[in-house]
């Protein structure tokens, strides 16, 4: 094993994106594993006034097996080839290669991260997981502004689906905590990853 990954997880706005390009750590972003808007598989909404469209936020609309099989291949190989994926027209774009470059540590961030924990765990590809919180009022704010800026969805339908997001805030944090993730805020996880970092360069400095 040549790498391991630190999973960030947490609602949509949490900011875990924030997160991780402040780390300065290579960052396999895996809501890039979305499926496309043509899958039939995709699951929909049956309730609701956005009932009938497709539900971005159920586990299904993503696939775990090829994020999975990223997350193996960096930390084997340091190198995978990963998906490009426009939220804005709900399907992949095309592909680009991810190399660590010799980091022995990478994070994964997504609003579905938490879904590979036991996986990694299990395969002693995990160094660390968290689940990063802020109120939900903080989170449904920076989420709305993000995805009216990048014109993700129309804005009724982000104003529902944000309201219904930060309804669900707590189960969304419970479910990533019961699958192995440690609840934290932003501040909190970085300092815990660096320290993380520094641990890890020990070893190293000492041959």
């Amino acid at each position: 094993m040549s790498s391991r990954v630190i999973v960030l997880a947490g609602p949509s706005g949490a900011g875990k994106s924030r997160l991780a390009e402040r780390l300065g750590l290579p960052v396999l972003r895996l809501d890039d594993f979305y499926k496309d808007e043509a899958d039939p598989s995709l699951p929909t909404l049956t309730e609701g006034a956005n009932a009938g469209l497709t539900d971005w936020d159920h586990p299904d609309s993503w696939l775990p097996d090829d994020a999975m099989a990223a997350i193996r291949l960096l930390c084997t190989e340091g190198r995978a080839e990963v998906p490009v994926y426009d939220i804005s027209r709900s399907g992949r774009c095309g592909a680009q290669g991810l190399d660590l470059d010799g980091s022995p540590l990478f994070v994964a961030e997504g609003i579905f991260a938490q879904e590979v924990v036991p996986a990694c765990a299990r395969e002693g590809l995990l160094a660390a997981a968290y689940c990063v919180t802020q109120h939900p009022l903080v989170t449904w704010w920076r989420r709305l502004t993000r995805d009216l800026r990048e014109h993700r969805k129309p804005p009724l339908v982000l104003l529902r689906r944000g309201w219904a997001l930060m309804r669900d805030q707590g189960e969304v944090v419970r479910h990533a905590v019961a699958l192995g993730c440690e609840r934290v805020d932003t501040d909190t996880a970085y300092a815990e990853v660096r320290a993380l970092q520094g641990a890890t360069r020990q070893p190293r400095a000492a041959r």
